[in-house]
This record gives C-alpha cells, sequence and structure tokens, in this order.
C-alpha cells in the first residue's frame, strides 16, 4: 500500500487555498477525496506553499558554523583570501563531513531541499573536502539533494597537480566541474577553459565557474566562456557564477553580452551582493538567461555572515535590484526556486501534480509580505516526509 498524506489549507504561492494529497513522495492529486480518510493529515492553516529553496551556489566544506569563533584578520584581495583559508583548515581542525552537515541542517530549517555545493579541491588538502561531503551527501540523502562542484579554488594551472585531482573528483563522483578566474587566477584563460571544457566532454558533467573578474577582464573572460559553450555544444549546462562584469557601467555593451549569454543557454548566478558590481536581475531574467542564487560561503575564514537562509536571499536580491513591486519580488522568489531548480536540471520540481514532494510553508498575508517578514518556516518537506518544524531541522548532526 503507498504511503499518503493529506496537506490541508495550503496556498501555492500565495493563492486560493488548496488541499494537497501527498503519495510515495509525489504529489498525486489538489483534493483530499474522502477514500483518503484513514490518511495522516497535516493542517497547513492557510500558510503559503512553496517549492523547497534551491541553495545554488555555496561551500559546505569550509563553513565554521558551530565552531569557536574565528577571529578574522585577513587581507582584502582575493589571494589574500584564499590563501588564508588554504593555510588555516588544519590550524582550526576543519571537518569538512562534519561542518558541512551543521550547513545542510541549517539550510534544511529554512526550507532548502537542493544544496549545489562548490568544494575545494587543491594540491595541498588533495580530496579531503569532496571525501567529507560526500560522507554527508550519502549519510543525509533523505532530507536534502546535495550536488557537488569540483571547484579549483587555489588555481587549475598555477599549482601543478591540481587539474589531475580534478579529473580524480569527478570520476568519484562529483556532478559538476568548476572554474575560477581564468585571466586573472591563472594568468592563462585560453589553458585554464581547455582544462575546463575537456573535463566536462570527459566525464559527460555541466560547468560551473566563478567569474570575480570586474569590468572589461571580466567581458573577455565571459566572451571566452561564451565561444567555448558554443564550441562544445553545451548550451544549458553552463554556469557563470557571480559575474561581476554584468553590473560594469556600460548600459549598450552589458546588452550585447546579456544577448550572447541568452542565445549560448549559460546561466547566471548572483547572490545579490552589497559591495561588488553585480548582474542586472530583472534585466537578465528579461533576456532569458535562466538566473539561480546562493548564499556563497556561511561563516568561514572569508567572512563571518550568513545564515543558510534562501528565503532572506531573495530579499538581499530584491534590495539589490531595487525590487519594491509584489510582482518584483515574486520574480526574486523564483529565482531561489525555480530558477535554482533549473540550472540544477530537476525535472520533477514544483507544485503540479507528479512533481516530487519537495515542499516549504511560509507564514504571510501575501507572498511578499512572507519575504520580508521572515518568519520560521512552520514545516519542510523531503520527498514527502517532515524533515523540519518551526524553524528546527529534525534531525541531529555532531
Amino acid at each position: 500500500m503507498s504511503e499518503m498524506l493529506i496537506l490541508k489549507n495550503v496556498r501555492p504561492w500565495g493563492e486560493a487555498a488548496i488541499d494537497l494529497t501527498i503519495a510515495d513522495g509525489r504529489i498525486a492529486s489538489e483534493s483530499s477525496a474522502s477514500s483518503l480518510a484513514e490518511a495522516q493529515t497535516i493542517d497547513g492553516k492557510g500558510a503559503i506553499i512553496l517549492p523547497g529553496f534551491f541553495e545554488a551556489h555555496t561551500h559546505l566544506d569550509k563553513t565554521l558554523f558551530g565552531m569557536p569563533w574565528n577571529h578574522n584578520n585577513v587581507g582584502s584581495t582575493l589571494i589574500d583570501k584564499i590563501t588564508n583559508e588554504r593555510n588555516s583548515k588544519a590550524r582550526l581542525g576543519l571537518d569538512p563531513a562534519r561542518q558541512s552537515a551543521r550547513q545542510v541542517a541549517l539550510s534544511v530549517a529554512h526550507g532548502t531541499t537542493h544544496i549545489r555545493s562548490h568544494v575545494d579541491i587543491d594540491t595541498e588538502h588533495g580530496l579531503n573536502g569532496v571525501l567529507g561531503v560526500m560522507a554527508t551527501r550519502e549519510k543525509y540523502a533523505d532530507v536534502i539533494d546535495l550536488e557537488i562542484v569540483a571547484f579549483p579554488q587555489s588555481g587549475m594551472l598555477i599549482r601543478q597537480g591540481t587539474k589531475e585531482l580534478m579529473d580524480e573528483a569527478l570520476s568519484l563522483g562529483a556532478e559538476v566541474v568548476g572554474g575560477l578566474d581564468p585571466c586573472s587566477m591563472d594568468l592563462d584563460p585560453k589553458g585554464h577553459l581547455d582544462v575546463v571544457f575537456a573535463l566536462a566532454e570527459k566525464h559527460g558533467k555541466p560547468i560551473d565557474i566563478h567569474l570575480h573578474e570586474l569590468g572589461e577582464l571580466g567581458a573577455f573572460s565571459m566572451r571566452l566562456i561564451i565561444d567555448r559553450t558554443r564550441a562544445h555544444a553545451m548550451a544549458g549546462k553552463v554556469t557563470v557564477s557571480h559575474a561581476f562584469c554584468l553590473g560594469h557601467n556600460d548600459y549598450l555593451a552589458i546588452g550585447n553580452l546579456l544577448d550572447e549569454l541568452a542565445d549560448a543557454g549559460i546561466a547566471i548566478m548572483t547572490t545579490g551582493p552589497a559591495g561588488y558590481p553585480c548582474p542586472p536581475l530583472i534585466r537578465t531574467l528579461d533576456a532569458g538567461i535562466t538566473v539561480c542564487s546562493g548564499s556563497d560561503g556561511i561563516r568561514d575564514c572569508w567572512s563571518p555572515y550568513g545564515n543558510a537562509d534562501m528565503l532572506e536571499r531573495a530579499i538581499f536580491l530584491g534590495m539589490r535590484n531595487d525590487l519594491d513591486r509584489d510582482d518584483e519580488i515574486r520574480r526574486a522568489v523564483e529565482v531561489v526556486t525555480t530558477g535554482g531548480a533549473a540550472v540544477m536540471g530537476r525535472q520533477d520540481y514544483g507544485l503540479a501534480v507528479g512533481d516530487a514532494a519537495d515542499l516549504v510553508l511560509i507564514e504571510g498575508e501575501t507572498l511578499a509580505e512572507a519575504v520580508v517578514s521572515r518568519r520560521a518556516r512552520p514545516l519542510v518537506m523531503k520527498r514527502g516526509k517532515v524533515v523540519a518544524r518551526e524553524g528546527a531541522a529534525l534531525f541531529e548532526t555532531e
């Protein structure tokens, strides 16, 4: 007999209330038939129901969440932060399996059901981070779908042996090929992208490249990525994360770049950062580009900030992009839900009959009011199982 549950009196995206019948981890119908009288019933009390949030860009392997406070006096440049972090991992006793599990619990409590995590690979720490996050992926598979990006944080070509470790990580089961600032990190954009796209072709994996490079330098790297994506017929399989160059103050040039990205089928990830230029959200979406978002690093050696709340991330996107109208706020929420699902290739995601019952309830008069109020999530479900209530995960980590 199939396992059934009735979720009563919930409002999809803040619209009229309905009942959902869930069977075998999927949405079975939008009504509660009398024949299901024996099924477990949960009263949603008029809460808004959304498909679970997508944390589409974070670094599970290196959060310091739950550890003693780290006194941060690191320099301000990118290389300062990368070097400090690489050198601090052993000193701090950072265990990627333990720390990634802690962040998973925090994410689930806030309503996240899917995570894409960039995991550091370098010649000093090898595959330690990847193996730790893989252990978390296996242990908590019933509460989160976790996708690993093999990420050359300290550079690909400037540290001999990194590309071989990347290859090994992908063979072990990392799902995505990562890259980082082809010009400014490796000082060899052609060589860097040669390796990234060759690994993707060898393993049949998608690509997600960090691109912090600003202005014309970033636009140059972006065009190289666009050209490679077209040459390798990888439309729909490449994401550029951060893409600060799209915040460059040249309206016509950025418009042309957005058109090229849309034509090439390249997605963009933006966190809505306060301190850097970033892609103009509505303009990017209106160009036909898929946009997702994430928390990036959470309480790590780079920054003490972050709480893994993707509903709060929608606020940051709204504030950064001056989104004040209710319909605009909904578009920010779509970035942290359907946008992430599209980037991670989840076909059975949503609130339709047949979709996976990966669901979150949020409280508010309207969707916009629920977003800005940031109340604790009353209920989070993963494949039809309740995994969090009232802002707390229903499972323990170390």
